[in-house]
């Protein structure tokens, strides 16, 4: 009897370890549940490659329609209000047409350069500004909020409208009330200007300058003559022919009604004009299907003299 009462107690008593052991060792229902849980919930956070490739070319075609859109409204703009008029009654020199535009340039050119990104790029070009530095056809001055003054040993600014430097002027006296060694001349960049001593410019800036500008081959030689031999740089936001003729097209056929209102060729070979100017490339890029134009350029001749 004793040994039945003994033989029993040591088979529960053997359940009950076996059961405690096998408890310990084996995940429970609710752990493989929530084991399973967190792993769905980490595939829903981590999107598959598959998934972030097809994401790709969306965001790609997104960008691309965006600047379609940016674009065709700038001409919209830019069209708006002008009407057609033959080649022969505009002159070549319509820069006297900012005299009666300066009040209200910004104003005017605010959206569409917002739209069309050419904050990014105007600020891309200024940064790079150092030594002594030259902004020809500085306008209203629609470049000076992106400066590095402390980059910069001397600023002079130069453009023909007085109208529009004094704008130029009274936004650098704000932004930089500090900064003294700068100076505002109101002439053509044809003309000669002063070279800082020994060797002339370190960086000479031009924003949008070439399309009002009277033979600017010869323009751009002359910053040229300007630029500092040794390593000087000469940058451009330029704005002319397009890579596609359909646009090309558009342009030609409203350029003389454009420059009439606004004081721009806009269709102007800008390709053509570096190469005629002798000076050496160092990149060129092109944005807004081409029409705008990142440029760096440098003093062909001028360096060779300088290594000699």
């Amino acid at each position: 009897m004793r040994e039945s009462q003994c033989l029993l107690v040591n088979h529960v008593t053997s359940q009950k370890t076996t059961g405690y052991n096998r408890s310990r060792t084996e995940p429970g229902r609710h752990e493989r549940n929530g084991a399973r849980g967190a792993a769905l919930q980490n595939a829903k956070v981590l999107p598959s490659t598959a998934h972030r490739a097809r994401r790709g070319p969306l965001i790609v075609g997104g960008l691309a329609v965006y600047c379609a859109v940016c674009y065709g409204t700038y001409i919209y703009i830019s069209l708006g209000n002008i009407s057609k008029t033959s080649s022969t009654e505009i002159p070549e020199d319509v820069s006297d047409r900012y005299n009666y535009t300066a009040r209200t340039f910004d104003r005017d050119v605010d959206t569409t350069e917002k739209l069309m990104g050419l904050g990014w790029l105007r600020r891309s070009l200024t940064r790079q500004a150092t030594g002594h530095v030259l902004e020809a056809s500085v306008g209203t001055g629609r470049n000076i909020k992106y400066y590095d003054p402390t980059n910069c040993s001397s600023i002079t600014f130069v453009d023909q409208s007085a109208e529009m430097i004094e704008i130029a002027r009274s936004k650098f006296r704000d932004t930089y009330p500090q900064y003294q060694s700068c100076r505002f001349l109101t002439q053509s960049t044809h003309d000669p200007i002063p070279r800082p001593a020994p060797g002339g410019f370190d960086t000479i800036l031009q924003s949008m300058g070439i399309c009002s500008t009277t033979n600017p081959s010869a323009l751009l030689s002359h910053l040229g003559r300007l630029t500092n031999p040794t390593n000087g740089r000469i940058l451009l936001l330029e704005h002319g022919r397009s890579h596609y003729e359909w646009l090309n097209r558009i342009l030609d056929e409203h350029a003389p009604a454009h420059a009439d209102k606004h004081g721009c060729w806009w269709n102007r070979d800008i390709q053509k004009i570096v190469q005629d100017s002798g000076l050496e490339v160092v990149q060129i890029k092109r944005y807004h299907f081409g029409t705008t134009w990142w440029i760096e350029l440098r003093p062909r001749i001028g360096r060779a003299e300088a290594r000699e």
